[in-house]
């Protein structure tokens, strides 16, 4: 039967010796077997020197070289940080001075606020949609609207407010709140708000204006953290959408009042890839200057790997 087409005739290929031919990985690179009773910084060293696992090592030495230097780190997070038990990780870097900022947005602050009364948060979403009472818990919104009426709100910023607010009341889980710790430690906990995202944007008591007006002087508060953030590292973690798009305004004003932004380092933690982390924190604000890491995994394993690396790197 005759062909349409004839198969292509191999004996012109050209080939040539393996050693001449550039290598993207080799035993060099690999991992090492693990032995019982090692520390968690020989497990570190254990890791290959290949993509996540080499980026991992380097965020690690990136955010302990900012420790060292008295230079910021920014934690960036969403209320899914919250949602995986990932509190005490949070505060403890605080309470070590590692973290010297927490920016959060309004899921994150409500996540907090139950974890604080009660030590319980995060509703089974669809069957409460179905009912009608999906975000209707009282406590929630009258705790978060009294922090939003007193007049450190207009003065400190939401974040401060809601952190004092908590403290005083005197919480039984106030202890793995990471708006009391900055509070407790004063340490700028920033809270960002997108207008009707949140629960408590259905309660009648819902101040829209001094809300509103709360989280833009913690935009500022955010802003004034960036403008220093020179050596530093900003981390954004669970947040897809409103964390990056603030991050990335508070980078674009900071530069424009003049102030130096160039060699610092982002972060981005997720377990999966969103497109506006990815450019808004890891991409455009280090085109000019710095590096950006994109770390695809769990939290709930991501952060505890990088905190215990930090502090083995730094004690």
């Amino acid at each position: 039967m005759k062909r349409d087409v004839a198969p292509i005739d191999l004996g012109g290929v050209r080939t040539h010796a393996l050693d001449e031919r550039p290598s993207k990985v080799g035993t060099a690179e690999f991992a090492a077997a693990w032995g019982r009773g090692g520390l968690f910084s020989d497990f570190l060293e254990r890791l290959p020197q290949v993509l996540a696992a080499s980026d991992l090592k380097a965020v690690i030495a990136a955010i302990a070289a900012a420790c060292r230097e008295r230079r910021p780190v920014v934690f960036g997070m969403g209320a899914h940080v919250i949602k995986t038990g990932l509190n005490p990780i949070v505060v403890d870097l605080m309470e070590r001075g590692t973290v010297s900022g927490v920016a959060m947005n309004g899921a994150g602050s409500i996540h907090d606020a139950e974890v604080a009364m009660t030590g319980r948060t995060s509703e089974e979403v669809g069957p409460a949609l179905d009912a009608g009472t999906f975000g209707m818990a009282e406590e929630t919104a009258a705790v978060i609207q009294r922090a939003v009426a007193a007049p450190a709100s207009q003065i400190e910023g939401l974040g401060r407010a809601l952190g004092a607010g908590i403290l005083e009341a005197g919480f039984p889980f106030a202890g793995s709140s990471i708006l009391a710790a900055g509070a407790r430690l004063r340490i700028p906990v920033t809270v960002h708000v997108a207008l009707g995202t949140d629960i408590i944007h259905m309660h009648p008591g819902f101040d829209a204006g001094r809300t509103g007006a709360a989280s833009h002087l913690d935009f500022r508060i955010l802003a004034a953290q960036v403008a220093r953030l020179e050596g530093g590292v900003f981390i954004n973690a669970g947040s897809a959408g409103i964390l990056p798009e603030v991050f990335l305004k508070a980078v674009g004003l900071v530069r424009n009042l003049g102030h130096r932004l160039e060699a610092f380092t982002t972060v981005n933690l997720d377990f999966i890839r969103h497109y506006r982390p990815l450019v808004n924190v890891v991409q455009r604000p280090t085109a000019c200057g710095g590096r950006g890491f994109n770390l695809v995994g769990h939290h709930e394993i991501l952060l505890p790997l990088i905190a215990a690396g930090v502090i083995e790197a730094l004690e």
